[in-house]
């Protein structure tokens, strides 16, 4: 089981935006979806472990984990995948994606997960994020997926009557302290990141954010990078990586320089 001291999470040790890399499972392959359709699927990789084990090579610092079946049907179905990650790879991963029981949560923290990421079970359980919280604290993170600035739920399939900002503000209250933020018709598109939502975001919540969806260049890192005083505090990757269109160790290194120069200023 990995040491607790991963969870510090700051790439190189600083406070820098943190570069993770998403790996998507789906029915065991390493896959990325546009938009979360089914039907606009990708597979890059046969072994998800293969993928996990590149990016830990390339230098990642964290990995992010899907288990796209159980995000649609509402229960893990890639549990095995997820744990041969956890035992080949040093780095700390942190999982989502049909976790909808504290049972299941637990379990997956006790294989060596070293955070749980909730989505659906947010906005219709939120009892059970508080529980969570409560017993594992700083290890919770929600996942607030939205369309034109509304929540979606169930693989994003659902559009709850709620706004991001909104479930963001109650899950603070619950004592979550990190969310994942994606907007949905940015994710996997390769078109930028939505910057003005993750700045209304950022300014909803005291939370740090998580930014997800759209990354396709360095130009847009440098962009996220602009809201860090805001509260972004990582940035997942999926397609601009599996496609090359950014390199890893150039995303690491333009975080790294841009680290050193506000440390400079």
């Amino acid at each position: 089981m990995k040491s607790m001291e991963s969870n510090i999470w700051e790439a190189g040790g600083g406070s820098a935006v943190q570069i993770i890399p998403a790996v998507d499972i789906r029915d065991g392959k390493c896959v990325r979806l546009v938009h979360g359709e089914l039907n606009r699927e990708t597979v890059y990789y046969d072994d998800p472990v293969a993928a996990a084990c590149r990016w830990e090579a390339e230098g990642a610092a964290r990995l992010h984990l899907v288990d796209l079946d159980g995000a649609f049907d509402g229960k893990m179905k890639n549990a095995a995948v997820i744990a041969e990650i956890v035992r080949t790879v040093r780095i700390p991963v942190q999982v989502g994606g049909g976790i909808r029981t504290v049972e299941t949560a637990e379990n997956l923290l006790e294989l060596g997960v070293s955070r749980i990421i909730l989505g659906t079970v947010a906005v219709k359980e939120p009892e059970i994020v508080e529980t969570l919280c409560r017993r594992y604290p700083g290890r919770i993170i929600v996942g607030i997926d939205a369309r034109d600035g509304r929540v979606a739920i169930q693989g994003w399939v659902q559009e709850a009557e709620l706004f991001a900002g909104e479930l963001a503000q109650q899950m603070a209250r619950l004592g979550v302290e990190e969310i994942i933020y994606t907007d949905i018709k940015r994710d996997g598109t390769l078109k930028g990141p939505n910057l003005q939502a993750l700045r209304e975001m950022a300014a909803a919540t005291t939370l740090k954010v998580i930014a997800s969806g759209g990354v396709s260049a360095l130009d847009d890192l440098r962009a996220l990078l602009a809201l860090q005083p805001l509260g972004v505090s990582g940035v997942i990757i999926g397609q601009a990586l599996y496609t090359g269109r950014i390199q890893l160790r150039d995303a690491l290194d333009l975080i790294k320089l841009e680290s050193l120069q506000d440390k400079k200023n």
